[in-house]
This record gives C-alpha cells, sequence and structure tokens, in this order.
C-alpha cells in the first residue's frame, strides 16, 4: 500500500497517507476484503463485520455524516467490547475505514474543504489548532475564527454539514459585526436574509445565540 493507492484483487483505491478510502463512491467490498488485515482483521470479514459495514454506510447515505460510534453500536445492538472485539483497531481506524468512510468525515462527520482558505492549512492540521473559549464554548477573541473552527463547532452540535445556507447566515453574522462593531439581532437576521424564524430555527436548532452566534466565533457580552 503506497501513500495514494491501494491495490487489491485487480482493483486499485485511491487513499491517503493512512490508508483511508478518499472518494466514498468508489466503495465496494473488496475494498474492505483486502483493507481486513490492515486495521488487524486477520481471520476474514464475518457477517457481524458486515453488518456493521454496511450500517456505517447506510447510515452516511441517510444522514450526510458518519455515524458516532453509539449510534452504530444501538443499530447493531452491539456493546462497545463487542465492536472492540470485531475491530480491534478501533471505530474510525477499523470499522469506518473498511466502510470507506474518510479520515476527515470520520473525524468531522463531512468532507470539508473551506473554499476561503486557499494553502492556509490543510484539514488535519487544523486539528492541532487551539483556540481560547469561555465557559459556555463561545470564543474569546472572534479574530481567531476560521472556517475549521465553525465546522468542528457545528459537528459538536450534531448539525452535519454545514450548508451554503449555514454559511449565508454565518457570514452575515461576521461581516456585519465587522461593520458595526455589533452583533446583529435575531429579527435584523431574518430580514437581511429574507428567511422567518422557522427557517432559522431548522438550520440552527440549538438557537441563534446559542447556534448561529457561537459558530460564528461572536458571543453577546
Amino acid at each position: 500500500m503506497s501513500d495514494m493507492t491501494f491495490n487489491y484483487e485487480g482493483r486499485k483505491y485511491e487513499v491517503d497517507s493512512q490508508g483511508f478510502l478518499l472518494d466514498f463512491d468508489c466503495w465496494d467490498e473488496n475494498f474492505a476484503k483486502g483493507m481486513a488485515s490492515q486495521v488487524k482483521i486477520l481471520r476474514g470479514l464475518t457477517k457481524e463485520h458486515w453488518d456493521v459495514i454496511h450500517s456505517i454506510r447506510n447510515a452516511f447515505k441517510k444522514m450526510g455524516r458518519c455515524p458516532l460510534i453509539y449510534e452504530t453500536c444501538g443499530r447493531n445492538v452491539l456493546r462497545l467490547k463487542d465492536l472492540e472485539r470485531l475491530f480491534p483497531a478501533g471505530y474510525l481506524r477499523g470499522a469506518c475505514k473498511l466502510a470507506g468512510i474518510s479520515s476527515r468525515v470520520g473525524h468531522l462527520g463531512l468532507d470539508f474543504h473551506p473554499a476561503g482558505l486557499p494553502g492556509a492549512i490543510s484539514f488535519m492540521e487544523s486539528y492541532n489548532k487551539t483556540y481560547e473559549v469561555d465557559v459556555r464554548g463561545f470564543l474569546v477573541n472572534p479574530d481567531q475564527w476560521d472556517e475549521y473552527y465553525a465546522a468542528h463547532r457545528a459537528y459538536e452540535m450534531k448539525l452535519g454539514k454545514l450548508t451554503d445556507a449555514h454559511w449565508k447566515i454565518i457570514r452575515f453574522l461576521r461581516n456585519s459585526c465587522e461593520k458595526s462593531g455589533k452583533i446583529p439581532s435575531v429579527y435584523d437576521t431574518c430580514k437581511e436574509n429574507q428567511i422567518d424564524i422557522n427557517q432559522l430555527e431548522r438550520l440552527f436548532p440549538d438557537g441563534y445565540h446559542r447556534g448561529a452566534i457561537k459558530i460564528s466565533g461572536l458571543r453577546l457580552s
């Protein structure tokens, strides 16, 4: 296995340096069979393995994010020690890898390449970044904000992938605050973005303050 390709039974797969499949849609069972020995499964994949692998893939297709470990255990009626027995390399490095989930998706729940940061930092390097937050999880210095922060915070809130509609609100809030020095009211935000309160709630179910403003790296004093 090289840093860029993984070959098995005449098939070639594009992978990252850790062996994660780069394209979810290029997965097939042949990939999982070939990669099994790389994740400490030496006696082949059993029905139990396949049930978990297909469960992860089906959940990703439905939710647009990698299922959390307890979600996968619940769907397959497994205890944590059962999952460990099946995938000794771990949930992300074992089960999710065999299911064709990339390392980016596995960690964050989405394949995130912020268009606004060309050449700045790689995705995986963003995990080594630190942000100063207060006891409520709000960013203390709004100048520390970047799109990686927003994506990580959204994942913690179980929003999944931030859509164009999310980014429109986030950028509106940051641009307005930069120009006026004040955070727009929820009324102004809805009015300027031509959405009603129900639409805003669907985008940020944790609320305007604890959702939209927090993800935007702002906080009310």
